[in-house]
């Protein structure tokens, strides 16, 4: 993926902050984009994009949910994410058994 643009073709500032890093994750019927955006002041932040095709009457659209987590924040976010995935990792060895 390209950091300077954002899943739909346009410029990846998208009114949240310009992109300086991002990855992409496809799984199903949803997409998923992690980007590391700076702010005003040059701080920088999470931004999470859920990208989930959903199929209405009038045809299919694009919902996004977004979820940001500021830089004073990712040590705490990233050890309860390590936690969460080893809990996980650990149940789903569990059922594979």
């Amino acid at each position: 993926m390209n950091s300077a643009f954002d899943y739909d073709g346009h410029a990846a500032t998208d009114g949240y902050g310009e992109s300086v890093f991002s990855k992409m994750v496809k799984a199903g019927h949803r997409t998923y984009f992690i980007d590391v955006k700076t702010t005003r002041s040059n701080d920088y932040f999470l931004s999470i994009t859920e990208l989930r095709k959903k199929n209405t009457p009038t045809g299919q659209v694009n919902e996004r949910n977004k979820v940001f987590i500021y830089q004073e924040d990712i040590e705490k976010f990233a050890d309860s994410m390590e936690e969460v995935l080893r809990f996980m990792r650990a149940r789903m060895g569990e059922a594979e058994e």
